[in-house]
């Protein structure tokens, strides 16, 4: 059965939009009108097409931004404590959201839901906008009766964790403008400095070093070869996107990130404060501690956290508590992590001091994002004094052999 994509406008101006099987267009105009809304632009979704595929990756391919998530999960939260009904609080913020990816999957929650599905299991249908943990907690809130709850704790985890990626970004935005320019600086010295100084060489006859012969090559590679130069390159970011795609390649990432200076400790805090928030978001939500690490350790980016946590879940199944089970994992949680766990659990407060420790750690992240960028600027001095310096000697180098030699 095709299917179709479509956008259709009820009586009082709303508009739906989706995706929908039916056997041909006449049917699913029918169907929409039977639900009140008249079909205004449908298309064929054809299958197998080459050119259908790689025109939905490209239009998948913007994503739906964190930013687009948190003001739909606030918006949404205010219109259902207003006492709006969820299908018609959807359809307002479709029309509301400029991101068209962002738009047809909220028409086709919103189809779901005046369908009679459960507003979890539609956004369930979307993993690339909406997480495992996302999903879980709209589900609690269902249940409990508290999803406007829930929504506005969940807009407040995604503002702190795009708060805290804000600052990393802005911290790291100086070095890496003085990194493409030193890369623009560098290609052009290669391509229009390098090959007259050869020339100078090779009529003079001067013995050359080996590094002066590797710059010489280079610059001859990004000269006459420059589209072998761009291949390496592509299959270079290629290769490394392909390889953090794999749970080996993504296992090393982590590993070196957490082995590197400065970063590390920024990254054990991040995934620290990360942790306590959301952890303690869940289990104030009324989910059972192994239920929460479970899903936990999906939602965290550092596979070493992500499997600690999946570790823990099954030792607490056993009956050991949850400081017992993160306590041996002293290389990933600070000693005051698992120390605060500790008494939470003994003073039966664990979410009270789950919420203080990411406020502490979260305060922690600002402090040193504020402070990054003056640490990475002079390791940035050294690494471009360094290819200075070794572009200068490559070069004058062999002027001082033909000097000596006269």
């Amino acid at each position: 059965m095709p299917t179709f994509t479509y956008t259709a406008k009820s009586i009082d101006g709303k508009v739906q939009s989706g995706t929908k099987d039916a056997n041909n267009r006449e049917e699913l105009a029918h169907v929409l009108r039977g639900q009140g809304y008249l079909l205004t632009t449908v298309q064929e979704e054809v299958e197998g097409s080459a050119v259908g595929k790689l025109f939905e990756r490209m239009r998948g391919f913007k994503g739906v931004a964190l930013v687009d998530k948190i003001m739909f999960t606030r918006n949404l939260a205010v219109m259902i404590g207003a006492g709006l009904a969820l299908n018609r609080a959807l359809s307002v913020l479709q029309e509301q959201v400029e991101n068209n990816t962002f738009k047809v999957m909220i028409g086709d929650i919103a189809h779901g839901v005046q369908g009679g599905r459960p507003f979890s299991e539609c956004i369930e249908k979307h993993p690339s906008a909406f997480s495992e943990l996302y999903v879980n907690m709209v589900r609690i809130g269902e249940t409990a009766g508290n999803l406007e709850q829930v929504l506005n704790g969940l807009a407040d985890q995604m503002k702190k964790d795009h708060d805290i990626i804000s600052r990393v970004k802005g911290a790291l935005m100086y070095p890496a403008v003085i990194f493409v320019v030193m890369l623009i600086v560098g290609y052009l010295m290669m391509v229009l400095v390098v090959p007259k100084l050869a020339d100078t060489f090779r009529d003079i006859g001067a013995e050359l070093p080996a590094s002066t012969k590797f710059l010489i090559l280079l610059s001859d590679i990004m000269l006459n070869y420059w589209y072998v130069a761009i291949a390496g390159v592509i299959g270079c970011v290629w290769g490394l996107r392909f390889a953090l795609k794999t749970e080996g390649g993504k296992r090393g990432f982590d590993a070196v990130v957490l082995k590197m200076p400065v970063i590390k400790g920024l990254s054990k805090k991040m995934n620290s404060a990360r942790m306590c928030r959301t952890l303690g978001i869940l289990v104030d939500s009324g989910v059972p501690i192994v239920k929460a690490l479970d899903i936990l350790s999906h939602t965290l980016s550092n596979h070493f956290f992500s499997e600690s946590l999946s570790r823990a879940s099954a030792e607490i199944q056993k009956g050991k508590s949850l400081y017992e089970s993160l306590k041996s994992y002293r290389t990933l949680y600070p000693p005051l992590v698992t120390q605060m766990i500790a008494v939470g659990e003994e003073t039966g407060s664990l979410t009270k001091v789950l919420s203080k420790l990411a406020d502490f750690y979260e305060d922690e992240v600002n402090n040193a994002t504020k402070n990054l960028s003056t640490i990475i600027e002079p390791v940035m001095m050294v690494i471009i004094g360094a290819g200075v310096g070794f572009f200068a000697l490559s070069m004058i180098t062999p002027m001082y052999s033909v000097l000596d030699n006269i």
